[in-house]
C-alpha cells in the first residue's frame, strides 16, 4: 500500500511496474500524517496483513536491511518495533521560557527513524483512538504496549531542510560513482 497525496495518485500509480500493480494499490492520503496513515490502514480492510509497515518518504536513503531488521523483530513476536540510533548530543529539557528543566541521560535515548513495524491489530487499535502523535510508535505506546528498538541506520535521515536534501544528494553520487567503478 502506497499512500500519497491526492493530486498525486495518478503520478504514483504511473512509476509503478505491471507486475508491481498486481499487488502494490496507491490510495490518497489525508491533511495530516495521522489521517494518510488511518486512509492507508483503511484500504488494507480487504487484505490479509498479518504486520503492517509505516514509512515516511522523507527518508528515501533508508536500506533494505533497515527494513529486514523491523519485519524480523515482528515475526520475532514483537507487536511494535522502530529502527533508533544513540543519540550523541547532550539532549535538554527547556520550559517555555528557554530554561532548562532538565539533562535526560543520553545512554537511555535514540533518535527513532521510519520503517515503524506493527502487527496489524496493534496499529489499528492505537489508530482506533483518534489521538495526534507526531510517530505511530507514540499511538502505540499510549495503548500501553511496548515498543522494541532495533539498531537504525546512519543512511536513513530525514529530508526536511535543503541542507538535508544536499546530503542525501552527495550520498547518491557517492554510491553512483562506487557502483560504477
Amino acid at each position: 500500500m502506497v499512500v500519497a497525496p491526492a493530486t498525486h495518485v495518478r503520478q504514483a500509480q504511473a512509476l509503478l511496474t505491471d507486475k508491481e500493480r498486481e499487488f502494490v494499490r496507491v490510495v490518497a492520503g489525508g491533511a495530516e500524517r495521522s489521517d494518510s496513515v488511518a486512509a492507508g490502514l483503511a484500504a488494507l480492510a480487504d487484505c490479509d496483513a498479518v504486520h503492517v509497515l509505516i514509512h515516511d518518504t522523507a527518508r528515501c536513503l533508508a536500506p533494505a536491511e533497515l527494513f529486514d531488521r523491523v519485519l524480523a523483530a515482528l515475526r520475532g513476536g514483537d507487536e511494535a518495533v522502530v529502527p533508533g540510533l544513540a543519540v550523541t548530543d547532550t539532549i535538554k529539557l527547556v520550559d517555555k521560557a528557554a530554561l532548562v528543566t532538565g539533562t535526560p541521560p543520553r545512554a537511555s535515548l535514540r533518535a527513532i527513524q521510519t520503517p515503524q513495524g506493527f502487527t496489524r491489530g496493534a496499529i489499528t487499535r492505537a489508530h482506533a483512538h483518534g489521538a495526534q502523535a507526531t510517530d505511530d510508535a507514540a499511538l502505540v505506546e499510549a495503548l500501553g504496549l511496548p515498543v522494541r528498538v532495533v539498531p537504525g541506520a546512519a543512511s536513513a535521515f530525514k529530508i526536511t531542510e535543503p541542507d538535508d536534501l544536499d546530503r542525501a544528494e552527495r550520498l547518491v553520487r557517492t554510491d553512483a560513482r562506487k557502483g560504477a567503478r
